[in-house]
């Protein structure tokens, strides 16, 4: 009866580890793209006149994005390579010679032995580590304006989602740009996007394949002792 009550905590202490390994689910927040709020429906003006406001007809205005709910076209241009490397290597000699002495020409002695001695000591240290890291990532996706800031930067985010036979893809990103950045064609370079959160994550079958279990995540956690 001890060795179970014993045995209960144990187990419990191990299911709050293995929860802390688990990967976080994917944010399926059907309001993060949403950035325009919702106006009311209002009845369109009577027709008869060659323009009115319902048209939106902006002749000789710039097309690019520039207000709130307005749509943007993110070039995705993200590459990165990070490359590190050390090398240390240090070695220390030490040795210290006593010759013995002497006493009116005589060595002097200590039950018949001499007391000069020698000292030496060495020791060597070698270590070396390298770390290389390459990412990749092309492609496009559609934003909306979030928010237009006092200084005119505009503040994007938006997101796609790919569902391809057992598996679904998620593309995210938010961060802010420059208008003066924004290409006629109403298209920006990512490399161009200010404190860019930048997410590309699925899920599925595929996903589930290239995910280790649970177990296995446990023992390649840092709460492994081993």
């Amino acid at each position: 009866m001890a060795s179970r009550k014993l045995l209960l905590p144990l187990f419990a202490a191990t299911v709050l580890l293995l929860a802390g390994c688990a990967p976080r689910a994917i944010r399926n927040d059907s309001q993060w793209a949403a950035t325009a709020p919702i106006q009311p429906v209002q009845a369109a003006p009577a027709d008869g006149a060659i323009y009115h406001d319902a048209q939106n007809m902006e002749l000789f205005t710039d097309p690019r994005a520039h207000r709130v709910g307005d749509i943007l076209t993110i070039v995705l241009q993200e590459s990165t390579q990070a490359s590190k490397k050390a090398t240390t290597s240090t070695s220390k000699n030490d040795s210290v010679a006593l010759s013995a002495p002497t006493i009116l020409g005589q060595p002097v002695t200590l039950r018949g032995r001499g007391l000069g001695t020698s000292l030496s000591g060495k020791n060597a240290f070698d270590g070396a580590g390298s770390s290389t890291q390459s990412n990749q990532l092309s492609g496009q996706i559609t934003v909306t304006v979030a928010r237009r800031l006092s200084n005119g930067n505009l503040m994007v985010r938006g997101e796609k989602w790919l569902t391809i036979n057992q598996g679904q893809e998620l593309v995210r990103i938010s961060g802010i740009v420059r208008p003066q950045d924004i290409s006629p064609g109403n298209t920006i370079s990512s490399t161009r996007v200010a404190n860019a959160n930048i997410a590309y994550t699925g899920r599925g079958s595929l996903a589930d394949a290239n995910t280790q279990g649970w177990l296995a995540r446990f023992f390649n956690s840092k709460w492994m002792p081993f």
